[in-house]
């Protein structure tokens, strides 16, 4: 039986369904996805483009520049997809879209070099 992570925007219009195991998980520190989604850091997994299918709803998407494309709920604004030309087999999805997000822990950070200076990770902080 293959592992079932279960979806949704903010509102639930769009709900979504992966199969299988990720094919990643990790920090993304660029600036579009920064813009995109409005945090200083944004965490996804990746699962292939085979694996998920959406229940309900559709994830409307747009083209946010050359070979990248980001998909949202039309209704609720949530951010929920990239998909790159880089990885033309997946499509990553953000890790707080998913019903058990706190098993899906990043290993990895991409665009570092586009961190925020001030943005300090640490897994063993608690905040109060």
């Amino acid at each position: 039986m293959s592992e079932i992570y279960l979806g949704r925007c903010l509102c639930g219009t769009v709900r979504f369904e992966a199969r299988g195991r990720p094919k990643g998980v990790f920090w993304c520190h660029c600036n579009s996805c920064r813009r995109h989604s409005g945090a200083p850091v944004s965490v996804f997994v990746g699962f292939g483009n085979d694996a998920v299918t959406v229940t309900e709803g559709a994830i409307t998407t747009f083209k946010s520049s050359p070979g990248t494309t980001r998909g949202f709920c039309s209704r609720c604004g949530s951010t929920l997809t990239c998909a790159t030309v880089h990885f033309p087999t997946e499509t990553h999805y953000h890790v707080g879209a998913f019903d058990r997000a706190s098993e899906l822990q990043p290993s990895k950070h991409f665009f570092a070099n586009e961190q925020l200076p001030w943005l300090q990770l640490s897994h063993t902080y608690q905040g109060t």
